[in-house]
Order: C-alpha cells, then structure tokens, then sequence
C-alpha cells in the first residue's frame, strides 16, 4: 500500500481539560491527504480506574447519558499503553515516517488535544510535527471578520467530531475558494 495520508485528524474525549489532573477516556483518528479525503479510521476506548471521580461538574451533570456510556466503554478498554502501541502502528502504516514529510495532526482547539498527548502518550505525541492544523482558527476568522458560522454536530463522540470538524474545514476551504474565484473574475 502507497503511505499516501498527510494528515492526522485527532480527537479525545476525556474526564476534563486539565492534562494534570484528567485523563483520556476515548480517542479516535482519521488519516487524510490534503484534499480531506479519508484513508483510514481509528478507535480505542482508555481503560482508566478512578474516572468516574474525575467525571464531576456541570457538563458532566448536563450530560449524563454521555458520561455513563463513555464509563461503560473505558470499563471494557485497553490501558493506555496498548492504546499508544496500537496508534503509533496506524501511523506507521499509512504516513511516511521521514522529517522531510512532517505529520501535521488536524482537528478543532487540536493544540487541547495534542496536551494530553504529550503527558499521556509520549511515543505518539513524538511522531508529530510542532505545527498542527487547527479549524478553530478558521471558525474564529470566519465569524468575526466574515460574519459566517459554520454550525458543526457536537456529540462529544471522539470520530464523530472528527468527522464534523473534517466536514467544517471542507466549508470554509470551499467559501474561501469562491472568493478566491470571484476576486479574480473582478481582476479580468
């Protein structure tokens, strides 16, 4: 198989955002080229003892449904370190592991996401290059300067995310090209 994916789209679903004190419960990740175009997909659910303490406060009350069902899961998944394992294999299949072709992870406020990895999974935190693409930035120039939003499905699911931030770039990309299309149809 040709390694043909240039980007990692990343997103966890953990007991909070602090990476000192929170942990990772679910991650999923979908491997793209530059057009978005997905290659492969993948899931783990964190085995993590204790998280259902971590799991406190007023999103957690609001969502209980959410909370009970990633508990579920994390009771039946792998520790972190066979996640790591298995993830550091996904990229070593479909990326080029060679600094002349950075892996760039992808996701919306991904930089909160790429702070757990970094204190929880090491090995594949290491693998990445230090710039990422973040499509909140696209969301935050979009609303302020273009007055546009761009409604994404926040399920708080870790591949469904994914799927809705991949599909949120895919919109601005394509209203960025139509005003790229019509500036220079004024230029004639």
């Amino acid at each position: 198989m040709k390694k043909r994916a240039r980007l990692l789209w990343i997103d966890m679903e953990m007991t909070g955002l602090d990476p000192e004190r929170d942990r990772v419960l679910e991650l999923a990740a979908i491997a793209t080229d530059w057009n978005l175009e997905e290659i492969a997909t993948w899931t783990a659910a964190v085995k993590q003892a204790g998280a259902e303490e971590l799991m406190r406060g007023e999103f957690w009350d609001k969502n209980k449904s959410l909370r009970e069902t990633l508990l579920a899961e994390s009771a039946a998944g792998k520790s972190e370190r066979e996640v790591e394992k298995e993830l550091v294999e996904f990229v070593k299949e479909y990326f080029v592991l060679d600094r002349s072709r950075p892996i760039y992870i992808a996701g919306n406020s991904v930089h909160q996401d790429r702070k757990f990895l970094e204190r929880y999974l090491p090995e594949v935190d290491k693998m990445f290059h230090y710039r990422l693409l973040d499509v909140s930035a696209w969301k935050i120039m979009f609303m302020h300067k273009y007055r546009q939003k761009v409604q994404k499905p926040e399920t708080h699911r870790a591949l469904d995310d994914i799927k809705g931030s991949i599909e949120e770039l895919r919109t601005y990309l394509e209203r960025a090209e139509q005003g790229i299309k019509a500036n220079e149809k004024k230029g004639e």
